[in-house]
């Protein structure tokens, strides 16, 4: 089986989470620093390859009326960039709320603003990938 790769594409980071090879599961892997485009690239093609990954789920940062935002047309000149580098099917998911999701679930957890900071995009592409699976199943 094969996996999904989730991502949280912001201008500063990128948080990226995979599937289990069954696609039940999102667990995220790292928060990536952005570099230079090429560089964020390369680093993604490379766990693509490592994690035998199928499909790419991308956040959508639309605006609460559901408009494309600022965000999202930087967005989707990345998605744009990684369509070049690779063939796999790329998804996009609206993504609207799941930073707050994610930053609730850290202070519930206690982390500290600081210990927040360097893990919310990685939850945050978790909470957008295993949205994807359980709509995918049908939850």
């Amino acid at each position: 089986m094969s996996r999904l790769m989730g991502l949280d594409v912001g201008s500063h980071t990128v948080g990226v989470a995979l599937s289990d090879p069954g696609r039940i599961i999102a667990n995220g892997l790292t928060t990536l620093r952005r570099g230079s485009m090429s560089q964020d690239l390369d680093q993604l093609v490379a766990w693509i390859a490592e994690y035998e990954v199928t499909e790419i789920v991308v956040g959508w940062p639309l605006h609460l009326s559901g408009r494309m935002s600022a965000t999202a047309k930087r967005v989707e000149v990345f998605i744009e960039a990684l369509a070049q580098r690779v063939t796999l099917p790329i998804h996009r998911v609206d993504e609207r709320m799941t930073t707050v999701m994610a930053e609730r679930a850290l202070i519930e957890g206690g982390l500290r603003r600081h210990q927040r900071k360097g893990v919310i995009d990685k939850v945050a592409a978790t909470l957008i990938l295993q949205g994807y699976i359980d709509q995918r199943a049908g939850a």
